[in-house]
Order: C-alpha cells, then structure tokens, then sequence
C-alpha cells in the first residue's frame, strides 16, 4: 500500500514538473489579436522555431489546446465551460494610449491662405497702413517676438509680400469704398496744397470733403502725389482735372478750396470751379501785416532773443525750473515763434507774459548772470506792450483756432467772423500807438479779402443756410433781402434740376395764379364756371388754397424761406447739422441746398494737416518706395538721403533749431556738382552779427569723431565737407568763415 502511496506521488511530481514546463512554453497571442478573451489564452512555440502554432489556443488555466478557426468563439465556449469564475473577473483592459503627436504636427505652422493666416496678414498690414509704419516693422525682432507670442504658429510674410500685396489690397479695398461713399453727394468739395519734402521733391495733397446721408460731414485724403512741374497755375488745374477724372467727380459740381496764392486761384479759374480762399491763410497775411508794426517787430525780436537764450543755456532752463516750483507756475518751456505762423508769435508772447515773474528772478539770479555780458531783459514798458499785444490779437487768435475744425460747419462762419474782427480791429482813443498801428493795419488787410461778387454770395448763402446765422445781423437790410432771395431761387433751381432728373418728359409745372390757372395759359381768361355747383358756390369759396401738388418750386421755396426765418436762431453752441437732420422733412428744398453748402470747408488747414503726418513718416526707414507710388492711404513713404556734407538731415536742421524754423523748409534746394547743400531757412536772413545759431537736436547725430555737418546757408554756401563739433552757439561769423 506505502508502495503505492509513493508511486502516485511521484507521478503527480512528474506531471507537475511538466505542466510546469509546458506553461512557460506558452506564448502570449500576437498584438493584431485584440480581444479581451486572448488575456486567458496564448500559443506554442513550434518546435525548433521562432513562430507560432496557431491551429490550437492554449488555455493559460488549464493548458487545454483549443482549436484555433480564426475567430474566438470556441475560446469563450472554454472559459464558459470550464472556467465560470473567470468571466466576472475581467480584468481591466487599458485604452490604447495614444500615439505620441509628431513634432510636425505639434509645431504645423498656419498655412498663409487660410483663413486665419489671411486674417492675421490683413490685421498686420492695417496696422502698417494706420499707425504709419514702415515696411520694416516687420523684421523687427519685437514685432516678430509679439506675434509670437500671440500666435507661435504664424509665420510673418515678408516685407515685399505687404508692399506689393497686403498694402495694395487694402488702398484698392478703401479706394472702392470711399468711390461707393462719394457717388451718393451732389457736391464735392476738395481743398488742395503744396509742400516740399526733406528730399527736395514737391508734393501736392488733395483732401475731400462732402456731406453723408445722416448729416455727418465725411472729410477724406484722396491722394499726396509727387510734382515734377513747376506749380503753374496751368499744371495745377491739368492735377486738379486727373484728380477729378480718377475718383469719378465730374458729373458732381466741384468747390475748390485753397490758399491766396494766385496759382491756385488761376487753376481753379481755368477748370472752371467755384473757389473759397482759405480763412485761416487770409487771417495769417492780415495778422502777419500787424506784426510787421516796427515797435511789435522789436518788441518780438527781444522775447524771442530771450527764449533762445533759454533753449541754449542749461543753466538758465534748470534754474527757470526751480522757479517756477517756487513761484507755483507750470513747469512749461518757452516758445519760440515760427515767422510763417503768426500764432506762433502769437503763443510765444503769451508764455512769456505767464511765466514772466519766473524768468524775471532767473535773469536776476547769480548763476545765469556768472559769465554771460549780454543777457536781453525787459521794461515795465514793454512787458505793458506785450500785454496789450496779446489783448489785441486773442480775436484774431481765437478765430484762427474756431475756423480749423473739421467735424462742424466753418464756411457759415467766415463771414460773420470776418465783420466781427473788423469791429474789433476798429481803433478806439485809448488804444496805445502800437496798437493803434496793429489794428489798422490788420483791418487795412481783412477789408481788401473776399471782395468778389461770388465769393460774397457762396459765403452769405452759406450763412443764411446756417440755422445759428441765418438773421445775417452783419449785413444791412437790403443786403439781407438780397441773399434771402438768391437762397430761394437756388432752393428753386435745384428742385427743378431734381424733378427734370427723376422726370425727364415731365415739364416743369408754370407759375400759378391764386384761381389755379397758369399765367402763361392764354385760354385761361376764356374759360368759363362749367359745373353747377361752381355756378352756385364759386363766389363763396373762390379763395380756396391751391394744393401743395400743384404749387410751383418757386412758390414752395418762397413759403419755406419764409417759415424757416420765423423759426427761432439757433444757439451759437448747438450743432446746425443735427438741426438740419430733425428739420429736413419741413424744409426738404433748403435742406438739400443745405447739404451742398455746409460741407464744405472754409479753411485748407484739412491738406496741410497731412504736411504733419509725412514728417513722421518721412524718416530713414522709409527710403524704398518711389514718389509715383505714394498716396495718402500708402502713407506717403519718401526717400530720405542725408545731408550732402555729412550726417544732419536738412529736416533734423530745420526742426533742431532753437529760433523756430520747424516743418519743412520750402526753399531747400537740390544738392550742387561738388556735394554742396543750400537751405536757406526763412529766419537767417534776420540773423544780425554776433547773433547765436544753436541746433540742440543736432548732437543726436554725431560723425564717429563727434562732429556734425551743417548746411545753413541764407547767408552763403557752405564749402563741402566742413563741420563742427556742437560743443556751444555756433556764430554768423564762424558759419560765413565756413562759406565759399
């Protein structure tokens, strides 16, 4: 029996020892066979190979060989069978993870037409095209560093690819919007200027002006196009008529504002426009006569001596600091005047009658007086002089700034200003001689202005239109009754033009009498009551109004006029536009002739506002494009060379000098054969000898050896090549030693 004990067990150890064998000859399924049942099931190896048998599955549970037909269901009968417990225990089968992205896919880059990259370029190029930027910018390392940051997948274009794409894109795309906009406005105004550049070549801005639908006066830069012609007034209309010809004006009648020079004026009358002299010129010739009064003239010449004084000195400007923290003034520079801009002389004056007891106790103060001989101060007297100077001209000052804006109504305003400065220039006893000589001299100069017939009628139609001057206090009765009258024949011509449009086979209705009848009708007297209710009531009721259908333009312009000058004035701070945007259904005839007049604008301050826009930018960045490729809406891109003779730009000269020539000097001239450079600055005639030139700004463009070229030469031509360190002043004397 212990025999067959032993023998049993020993054959159990045997078949153990195998299964033990057998298991780790079992190999796991291949990964293509993804099911949850091959966890329980695997195969053997074949025999002295690396492959597998895969005709029988063999259970991991018990080593039973199933067989294997392709698919798993005698596998699930097995576990079902023989291993029950097995199915409520499934182990959890992990999610395939997934695959890693590939680094193409985690850094793709937005392709360029998508509809993200477009969106992305046109909002690049916009803001090229508003805020002035160069082509440039977008090479720049910040620029590139910023988008991406705010978008690491876009790729910046190139710089060519804005220039002659994106931007001439986004001018067609603005172009057609602003062509769709004016083809609804019967009047087009457009004012017009010229400037020279830093590069010497001559410029021509044209602006549009004209009212919208609502009432809202739109004001446009249509185009800043390089000059090669003298500025004759014959070229100038042949520009006026390609302008005209480009932007689809000529079925539109066309107001032309510009300055007093007589060019303009001869091309406005060769292309047949109505013109209107620009206001705030014609205020700066008149207030530019009364500063030429010999006693203001010196009076000025020692303000703007001490004010250049100022600029030179650091000490003086840090001890005028100090004083005014202790006087409790604001901490403002003098001014130093511009001689073509009278307000300029004007504000000049003012600063320093505000911060006078300032620069009193630092003129007196040690530390300015240690070491300068010849500091300018001045009287009781002309301090007095200064104040009544400033008291004279704050109308003509005041005017000058009311008559720039752009977003209301200044035509209306031209001639009820000018008949007010007239009174005010008017000399009174107790006016001083000095401003009894700036007055009428002034008053001389305003007098002679806007003297045309024409120009009187557009200026007090425009007036009379406007609902805050439309009692035209400023004119004598007749001269009021007259305009009145020119109002609504024009009112009537204008309807008439408007019912021949929509009408063409339509006659315009005649006159109509009271009883109904045309005047012009010879049949009228003839005609006899046909009706027996007029034989019975005709007497009674032959007064009866005649219906608003069958009166004459005349007559409906005539009642409007009339209605509309017993409504009340408006007031001087209201807006006549939004007046005329509530009242336009009660008075539909002067409201159109309205929207003709009030749009356009009394000065052509609109153009040379563009004068400053290109000075910013007009700089060295800006050096690639061509003057034939310039417009307004391509932001005026100029080349920019340097000064010949060395590294000062002439417009870093004109701007960095302290006695004021700021913007663009008009007399610059094209370099010389041998490289010289002549600007002649309006301001260095009037240099007397001794007198200090001092260009602060200039020390921002030193030569490697500290030195700065200069080219000034209203008093000769500078010898190539020469220059200076700007350590100090640099005299009359030392620049004429300098000239050929």
């Amino acid at each position: 029996m212990e025999r067959r004990m032993q023998l049993r067990t020993g054959a159990f150890a045997v078949m153990a020892e195998l299964s033990s064998e057998l298991a780790l000859q079992i190999k796991d399924p291949p990964k293509t066979l993804k099911a949850d049942i091959w966890s329980r099931f695997g195969f053997y190896q074949q025999s002295g190979r690396h492959d597998l048998d895969m005709s029988y599955a063999v259970c991991k549970t018990c080593h039973s060989k199933i067989k294997y037909v392709g698919n798993t269901t005698n596998l699930r009968n097995h576990v079902s069978r023989f291993h029950p417990e097995l199915l409520t225990i499934t182990p959890a089968v992990e999610p395939p993870s997934p695959a890693q992205p590939k680094i193409n896919a985690a850094l793709s880059i937005i392709p360029p037409n998508s509809e993200k990259g477009k969106k992305i370029t046109q909002a690049v190029g916009a803001f090229i095209a508003k805020d002035l930027r160069p082509y440039s910018v977008v090479e720049n390392p910040g620029f590139k560093h910023m988008l991406k940051t705010l978008e690491p997948r876009y790729k910046v274009p190139a710089r060519s690819h804005f220039a002659e794409q994106v931007i001439p894109a986004l001018y067609d795309e603005t172009k057609a919007k602003i062509l769709t906009s004016m083809s609804k406005a019967n009047l087009v105004a457009i004012t017009c200027d010229s400037w020279t550049s830093v590069a010497t070549e001559s410029y021509i801005t044209v602006t549009a002006h004209y009212m919208s639908e609502d009432w809202q006066i739109i004001s446009l830069v249509l185009q800043t196009r390089a000059v090669y012609e003298s500025h004759t007034g014959a070229h100038l209309a042949e520009l006026l008529s390609d302008v005209v010809s480009e932007w689809q004006l000529s079925d539109k009648d066309i107001v032309l504002v510009t300055d007093n020079a007589s060019n303009m004026i001869l091309a406005a009358q060769i292309r047949k426009f109505k013109h209107v002299r620009c206001f705030a010129h014609t205020l700066n010739l008149a207030s530019q006569r009364g500063l030429r009064v010999a006693s203001l003239t010196r009076l000025l010449g020692r303000i703007r001596r001490i004010s250049i004084f100022f600029h030179r000195s650091t000490t003086a400007s840090h001890c005028l600091k100090v004083n005014q923290k202790c006087l409790g003034l604001k901490n403002q520079k003098l001014l130093t005047d511009v001689p073509t801009r009278w307000n300029s002389s004007y504000d000049m004056v003012q600063r320093f009658l505000e911060q006078q007891p300032a620069i009193c106790a630092t003129l007196l103060s040690p530390e300015v007086r240690k070491g300068e001989s010849d500091i300018c101060t001045l009287n009781e007297t002309d301090v007095s002089n200064a104040e009544d100077a400033v008291s004279a001209l704050k109308a003509m000052k005041d005017a000058t700034t009311l008559i720039s804006e752009e977003s209301n109504p200044t035509i209306s305003l031209i001639a009820p200003l000018k008949a007010q400065l007239l009174q005010n220039m008017t000399s009174s006893i107790s006016d001083s001689p000095m401003i009894h000589d700036i007055k009428n001299a002034v008053r001389t100069d305003l007098m002679n202005r806007y003297s045309s017939e024409a120009e009187k009628k557009m200026l007090c139609t425009a007036s009379a239109l406007d609902p805050r001057f439309k009692g035209l206090p400023f004119l004598t009765e007749k001269e009021r009754s007259d305009v009145y009258r020119e109002v609504t024949e024009e009112a009537t011509c204008l309807e008439q033009e408007c019912i021949l449009a929509m009408h063409p086979k339509v006659p315009v209705q005649p006159e109509v009498q009271k009883d109904g009848t045309s005047a012009d009708d010879p049949s009228a007297a003839k005609r006899k009551p046909t009706s027996l209710l007029v034989s019975l009531l005709g007497q009674s009721f032959n007064d009866v109004e005649v219906s608003e259908e069958s009166k004459t333009p005349y007559v409906r312009a005539e009642e409007e006029m009339d209605n509309y000058l017993k409504t009340s004035s408006l007031p001087l701070s209201e807006d006549p536009l939004n007046w005329w945007r509530v009242h336009k259904v009660t008075f539909p005839l002067l409201a159109r002739l309205s929207k003709r007049y009030l749009c356009i604008p009394g000065t052509s301050v609109s153009a040379e506002r563009v004068f400053s826009t290109a000075g910013d930018v007009i700089t060295a960045k800006r050096s690639t494009l061509k003057p034939q490729h310039h417009t307004a809406e391509e932001n005026v891109r100029v080349r920019q060379p340097m000064c010949a003779l060395g590294s000062l730009s002439a417009r870093s000269v004109s701007d960095s000098c302290s006695l004021g020539c700021k913007g663009f000097c008009r007399a610059q001239q094209p370099p010389e054969a041998d490289g010289s450079v002549c600007l002649s600055p309006c301001w260095v005639a009037e240099l007397k000898s001794g007198s200090d030139l001092v260009c602060s700004r200039a020390q921002q463009h030193p030569e490697a050896d500290g030195s700065v070229s200069l080219s000034l030469c209203g008093v000769g031509e500078l010898k190539p090549g020469r220059t200076w360190s700007i350590g100090g002043p640099i005299t009359v004397q030392q620049l004429m030693a300098a000239c050929v």
